[in-house]
């Protein structure tokens, strides 16, 4: 009867990264010393390390185990338990240090980088969040970058974009976390998209990507993958999705000397340093979590929508006027360069819509509308939708006739159009 019953009672368990139950948080702790998992369980500034913890509903929690190969192979990185953060000034200052010992990154960027490290271990305080981005040529450096932020990041979990797809839904779906993902510039469609719909809904807390997969019956169904969370990449270019863009905060790598007391080979020390970390955040974590929220103040007026939507939870974060200030001159730019290549998509893909609609029709003119309708069913455009007015002052530009029809503007046909 006793091997029975305790199958029974192993099948009650719920392996666990992280919970959040009626005000405590259940956290997943790793000692790499001792090849040993265990529970972080926190209420308030009080915390213990658990074989398992009981939820108010009766549910037995249980740490993933030991020889798990995200964890064995630290694939994804964990504390080995909380430590105390220090102040949260003194926090930021020695994450700052641990990343300008290691990498080399502009003052801005770095004193950027130091706060997203923050706001990782803190990520499901808020609704919407920003991406973090190094772009360069081969040898420019943003490998370097990813490794060394990746390493003290909440459950930081490395991949590349040539890796398969499918165990980075899993993964995030199960670990949640940070996604560190190398390589992104994509050339094959199938991993593009499916990357795409994982950065795409990333960024906002309750939109999973549903995809469909077979279970043992050989039966599809659709299934929901939790993709929400911090996401640091590295890549050459950028991505053709102007919607996408808006959402990174970038760091060119490479454009300037190298620092001379930046290490050419990453040192041993940095494993050690950023383990020291890491279980700094996680005190960080436990005693901060709910007292932190967004900050509506720190709006930025006058910027694309969905720019200020992503931004304000790292802007939440930041208490330096300064730093703050600085930040926000940043959003302008990327908010004026967003402008800019939209502007130019904008016109681009007016003219070919137009040249597609006439050939598709006999008709002898088209709706603005129709046009501006057409453009954002196909997507990719970042802030507000394209409106007739904008496809109307774009058209007059290339010296397309437009006049009245049955209380519309339309577009007159004209051979040949003119083309960007």
């Amino acid at each position: 009867m006793l091997g029975p019953m305790l199958r029974a009672s192993r099948q009650n368990f719920t392996p666990v990264v992280s919970r959040i139950d009626n005000g405590t948080i259940v956290e997943l702790v790793y000692d790499a010393r001792t090849h040993k998992t265990a529970l972080a369980v926190s209420r308030g500034d009080r915390w213990t390390l658990a074989p398992r913890f009981t939820t108010a509903q009766g549910e037995i929690l249980v740490p993933y185990a030991a020889d798990n190969t995200l964890i064995r192979h630290a694939c994804v990185l964990l504390p080995s338990r909380p430590t105390p953060a220090g102040g949260k000034d003194e926090l930021l200052a020695d994450i700052q240090a641990y990343l300008h010992r290691y990498v080399d990154l502009s003052p801005l960027f770095e004193k950027l980088a130091a706060h997203y490290v923050l706001l990782s271990w803190v990520f499901d305080a808020f609704n919407e969040l920003p991406y973090l981005r190094f772009q360069g040529d081969f040898g420019s450096g943003k490998t370097r970058a990813l490794i060394v932020l990746g390493s003290i990041v909440y459950k930081g979990f490395f991949a590349s974009g040539a890796s398969t797809v499918s165990p980075i839904f899993h993964t995030l779906d199960a670990f949640g976390g940070t996604l560190v993902l190398d390589e992104a510039d994509l050339r094959h469609s199938g991993k593009t998209a499916d990357l795409v719909k994982i950065l795409n809904n990333g960024t906002v807390k309750g939109l999973p990507v549903l995809r469909t997969i077979q279970n043992r019956y050989k039966e599809f169904n659709p299934a929901a993958f939790t993709v929400f969370g911090p996401k640091i990449v590295a890549m050459r270019g950028g991505f053709r999705d102007n919607a996408l863009e808006s959402r990174f905060l970038t760091e060119t790598m490479g454009d300037r000397p190298l620092r001379d007391n930046v290490p050419i080979q990453l040192p041993d020390t940095v494993k050690t340093d950023a383990l020291s970390l890491r279980n700094r955040l996680l005190g960080f974590r436990l005693a901060n979590l709910f007292a932190i929220k967004s900050n509506p103040a720190r709006l930025v007026a006058g910027i694309d929508p969905r720019l200020n939507q992503t931004a304000l939870s790292l802007a939440s974060l930041i208490d330096d006027p300064t730093l703050l200030s600085e930040f926000e001159d940043m959003l302008r730019a990327r908010h004026r360069d967003l402008g800019l290549y939209r502007s130019r998509n904008l016109a681009r893909r007016t003219m070919t819509v137009l040249a597609k609609a006439f050939e598709e029709s006999p008709r002898a003119h088209v709706p603005l509308r129709e046009i501006a309708d057409r453009i954002n069913a196909a997507g990719g455009q970042a802030g507000s939708p394209a409106s007739p007015r904008e496809i109307g002052r774009i058209l007059r530009q290339h010296s397309v006739p437009l006049h009245k029809s049955g209380g519309n503007i339309v577009a007159a046909k004209t051979a040949p159009l003119a083309q960007l």
